[in-house]
């Protein structure tokens, strides 16, 4: 078995230990709303996330099972505190309108391409950052609920970190796509 087809490796374990805490981490936020444990399961699959990585180079267990499970747990985590923050009121739904449009729209360059005879394209350093920066937002955007002097401190870094984020991720979007174009531009002559 190639080493990128394995699928029972320690990396690939803590992704979905990390998956896994998606629903327990949207159940805090919504239910019975307690934010600070919603932070704790977010900052663990943060850990997890770094340590999936680490741990995959260096015991040599990197797989295409990982490659796919890290960014989907990067999305469902973005979307769950997104949705989570829309039903709070904590941001506004066209936020998360744009940040899911920017989603659908790579994710309907990825057959386009595919048909193409390409694979997907290659991961941008600025869709990294840009999922970095969102994540990085969304304690602040929690703290900045609490009614106290650190709620005044947390809400414009968690505005301004929402704003850049969102930022980032359309025009790391508008990258993926205009590279789709002009891939599958180049396999059809005209």
């Amino acid at each position: 078995m190639l080493e990128g087809d394995r699928l029972w490796t320690v990396p690939n374990a803590l992704s979905v230990l990390r998956l896994a805490g998606v629903p327990l981490f949207l159940w805090l936020l919504l239910g019975p709303q307690e934010d600070g444990w919603a932070i704790v399961v977010f900052a663990v699959s943060g850990i997890t996330d770094w340590l999936d990585g680490k741990v995959a180079r260096w015991l040599n267990q990197t797989s295409r099972l990982g490659a796919m499970l890290d960014p989907l747990a990067d999305r469902l985590y973005t979307l769950a505190a997104m949705v989570a923050f829309v039903v709070r009121d904590i941001v506004p739904l066209w936020v998360v309108l744009v940040l899911v449009v920017r989603d659908l729209a790579v994710l309907v360059c990825l057959p386009l391409l595919r048909r193409n005879g390409y694979g997907p394209p290659d991961v941008l350093y600025l869709g990294k950052g840009a999922t970095f920066v969102l994540l990085y937002a969304f304690p602040f955007l929690l703290f900045a609920q609490l009614d106290s002097t650190a709620a005044d401190i947390a809400r414009p870094i968690a505005y301004a970190f929402t704003v850049w984020g969102v930022a980032l991720y359309v025009w790391s979007g508008a990258i993926y796509v205009l590279q789709a174009v002009t891939a599958i531009r180049r396999a059809r002559p005209l």
